[in-house]
């Protein structure tokens, strides 16, 4: 049987000031308003005879994976918890150890987490044509049909035809500048890089201990050590650390004798950046892509996104303007590749805006902070009906609560009580306390803190539900 992997331990930075590390872009719904990119990738897999997924991702987004499967109603994954990023290679091995466990015959469909497919019926067309070749021991990935000279993409050039749709691959090349895409294209012999994969579980292990012997021994000890976390399978930190970090790629498919390429006609895009998401997105009569609360004149061939305030533009043709709450990038469409450059300074600064919105996501809900300064900060908290928050105390903060909605249990030093709508508390600096939603509806409260140090990390927990480190 299939077993679909799901890789989502990308950050997707050329899509900040959106995409952050806590909440990057195969989370957020950038093409569709009704499903993030995770739930599209498993939703155009709908009509194929498929094992549960295997969904592989960071620690941090566990609660967002696991929500986002409920909302699709698929409560038998297996969520395999990295302790750090150590690119493809590794991932996909840990999920074809999950998938021998449940079936030893396993075939892997290997998916990243964040690429558009449009043309649903033809990728399942021919994931099961990769489905049959897999069957012959052929490690096979999918090239996409290069539609131009692209330069932001890695290339494959077909070997030898090996039957009506699949090629031997010749070899994998890197990212070309524009003279050379431009003569790949002019062969009609090279496909772009898709980083999608169908091969046996038992194949793929086996090439692997035979061109990465030491990514193969480390991520099986990681695996084996592996503990449990909820419903979450945890892997072991420090045997995962001693693992190299390399891409499926690197590791095995440019070094084995096995690789396949089928080429893949289907609306593709790995919506790298913003000028990717402006080409899949539905454009209006002047190309314009506007999301949100956005007015324009004599404008055109743009991107344009508001997620707060009102963003209105004149005037202007092949730009990017994305609005969020706490920073607004303005780019030419042509350059947007290089907005990891303004990531990467923002990292060296230290700044936050990298890693977080002022809305941040939690699995009891979300806190958005709406005003702060250096000894208060106000933050709007919103608790999801029969969810709570660990037992926790702060050495240098107080903290106020007013609910603005629902009904709040509260817990400060032992004792218990009931708040409603416009009723407040104080919790003083030091007390142990819990806040849980015991209603049918969300809890809306507003949160003032005071004090001489207002970070997230000044939490000391005693007890907590969701099994987060004290």
């Amino acid at each position: 049987m299939i077993h679909p992997i799901l890789l989502c331990g990308g950050v997707g930075s050329r899509l900040w000031p959106v995409s952050r590390g806590l909440f990057p872009k195969q989370y957020i719904n950038l093409v569709d308003p009704d499903e993030s990119m995770l739930q599209q990738t498993i939703s155009r897999l709908a009509g194929l005879e498929l094992a549960p997924p295997i969904v592989v991702c960071n620690d941090e987004h566990r609660f967002l994976v696991a929500e986002q499967l409920r909302q699709l109603g698929i409560d038998d994954a297996t969520i395999l918890l990295e302790p750090m990023g150590r690119n493809t290679g590794p991932a996909v091995a840990l999920a074809a150890y999950a998938a021998q466990l449940k079936d030893d015959t396993a075939t892997l469909l290997v998916l990243p987490a964040d690429h558009v497919i449009e043309q649903h019926h033809s990728f399942q067309a021919v994931v099961a044509q990769a489905a049959a070749v897999a069957e012959q021991d052929k490690l096979v990935t999918f090239g996409i049909v290069a539609s131009g000279p692209e330069t932001g993409y890695g290339y494959i050039e077909r070997g030898e035809k090996l039957d009506e749709t699949s090629f031997a691959v010749a070899r994998f090349v890197e990212k070309p500048n524009l003279a050379t895409a431009t003569e790949y294209l002019a062969t009609g012999n090279y496909d772009w890089n898709s980083g999608m994969f169908v091969f046996k579980a038992n194949t793929f292990l086996a090439e692997l201990n035979h061109c990465a012997p030491q990514m193969a021994a480390s991520t099986k000890l990681a695996f084996d050590n592996r503990g449990g976390d909820m419903d979450f399978i945890r892997i072991h930190a420090e045997d995962f650390a001693a693992c190299p970090s390399d891409s499926i790629d690197y590791a095995v498919m440019e070094k084995t004798d096995n690789a396949v390429v089928i080429p893949l006609d289907a609306g593709w895009s790995d919506v790298g950046a913003w000028n990717s998401l402006w080409e899949v997105s539905e454009q209006d009569d002047n190309a314009n892509v506007c999301r949100g609360d956005v007015m324009t004149h004599n404008v055109s061939n743009s991107y344009i996104r508001s997620d707060q305030r009102l963003v209105a533009a004149v005037g202007v043709s092949d730009i990017v303007v994305v609005e969020t709450a706490d920073a607004v990038l303005v780019a030419d469409k042509n350059q947007v590749q290089d907005v990891k450059h303004i990531v990467n300074q923002l990292k060296a600064d230290g700044r936050d805006e990298t890693h977080a919105h002022t809305k941040v996501y939690r699995p009891w809900g979300s806190y958005e902070s709406i005003a702060n300064d250096r000894r208060f900060q106000v933050k709007r908290i919103v608790v999801t009906p029969g969810q709570t928050l660990s037992l926790q105390m702060h050495h240098h903060r107080a903290e106020h609560w007013v609910v603005v909605s629902g009904s709040a249990l509260v817990e400060c030093d032992g004792k218990e009580f009931l708040l409603a709508e416009d009723q407040s508390t104080y919790i003083p600096l030091g007390h142990k306390h819990r806040l849980s939603n015991p209603g049918v509806i969300p809890l809306e409260l507003i949160e003032v803190q005071s004090g001489s140090y207002l970070g997230e990390d000044d939490i000391v927990r005693f007890e907590d539900v969701y099994g987060r480190s004290e």
